[in-house]
């Protein structure tokens, strides 16, 4: 996607930013919720009321996508690691929240220094027993990746090469 395809995007997303900041406030009064994750929901909160954090929320637009990029990792997490029912039920914006955390934590990372987007994806990860959805949302690798074939394959290279793809792919 060109830049300015991104930006367009982003402001769309952070359209949902008010709704995302209700939506934590009301995950982190919920008892099904773990405490862990209701910790973390209090301190996107607090990063999102303070204004003076990675990327000054007095700088328009660029100040608020660390916010929703938090915010949305945190929402993820939280879907990683229990059902996305509870996420579902106290969300009250339009569209699908999983749909929109997985679209603000693929997108906002390409528009915010790297620096950044590194300190935040460090902070919130995923655990062994969740599912992988952050991990798939947070990775930014092609899923298609082209292979160049050989033009005489000796015998035993085709063992080879399929040895090679497979420890790249793990």
């Amino acid at each position: 996607m060109r830049k300015r395809e991104l930006k367009s995007r982003m402001k769309n997303l952070l359209m949902f930013l008010p709704n995302m900041v209700i939506l934590c406030a009301k995950l982190m009064v919920d008892s099904r919720v773990p405490r862990t994750e209701r910790a973390l929901f209090a301190g996107a909160l607090i990063y999102f009321i303070i204004p003076f954090d990675f990327i000054p929320d007095m700088i328009p637009f660029v100040g608020q996508i660390d916010d929703l990029f938090l915010i949305s990792l945190t929402v993820l997490r939280l879907i990683d690691r229990t059902d996305d029912s509870v996420v579902r039920e106290h969300w009250r914006g339009g569209g699908d929240i999983v749909a929109l955390a997985e679209s603000a934590a693929t997108v906002a990372p390409l528009l915010i220094p790297r620096r950044i987007s590194r300190v935040l994806l460090s902070r919130v990860k995923p655990t062994a027993e969740g599912s992988g959805l952050l991990v798939n949302a947070s990775k930014f690798e092609p899923l298609l990746v082209e292979v160049p074939e050989t033009v005489r394959q000796k015998p035993g290279q085709k063992d080879e090469i399929r040895k090679a793809r497979d420890s790249k792919s793990a």
